[in-house]
């Protein structure tokens, strides 16, 4: 089976790379935007919220090694589902999530699963992840490429501060990353 890519919107990007990027099977994570109505977006103009983009990562992976199911289960861990604001302390549409499918399969997957933690009952409100077919993705800037390699104090700091590492810990029980 080829590569294929996969595509979350989570809040800040530099967060989502990471627990991503250390699993068997992903060949490439690159943080960008996605959703909007403008060409090229700069991560200026996306902050602005006037460009309908989400920051998002985009991976590509082999399935036979990472199938997309365990992408969308990863998926789940790294962000708190309920929030339809945005994510952490990051607030506005530019940080909201959503799953956009690249196929059909990808769809039927990221419904069902969406489904089935709705219906399992570990969170009381419902579940505000959307889910979107795929549309032009727009790598960020190269420094926000890799974050947690480049800056990994900085990383750590934010992904505390932001409260994102203790929702993760105290909903899934272990550290984003």
């Amino acid at each position: 089976m080829a590569l294929q890519k996969a595509t979350f919107a989570g809040g800040c990007f530099w967060c989502m790379v990471k627990p991503f990027d250390t699993q068997p099977g992903i060949i490439e994570v690159v943080s960008g935007y996605t959703g909007g109505h403008v060409e090229n977006p700069t991560y200026e103009q996306v902050c602005s919220e006037t460009t309908g983009h989400l920051e998002a990562v985009q991976i590509t992976f082999d399935p036979n090694i990472y199938p997309y199911e365990k992408l969308v289960e990863l998926y789940w861990t790294l962000i708190d589902p309920t929030d339809a604001g945005g994510q952490f302390y990051d607030r506005g549409e530019s940080y909201t999530t959503a799953i956009f499918y690249h196929d059909d399969a990808q769809k039927q997957i990221a419904e069902l699963s969406k489904a089935n933690l709705q219906a399992s009952g570990k969170f009381k409100a419902p579940i505000a992840v959307k889910i979107l077919e795929a549309k032009p993705f727009f790598s960020a800037e190269e420094y926000h490429q890799y974050y947690y390699k480049k800056n990994p104090a900085h990383y750590e700091r934010y992904s505390i501060g932001s409260g994102r590492a203790g929702f993760i810990e105290k909903h899934w029980g272990r550290h984003n990353g």
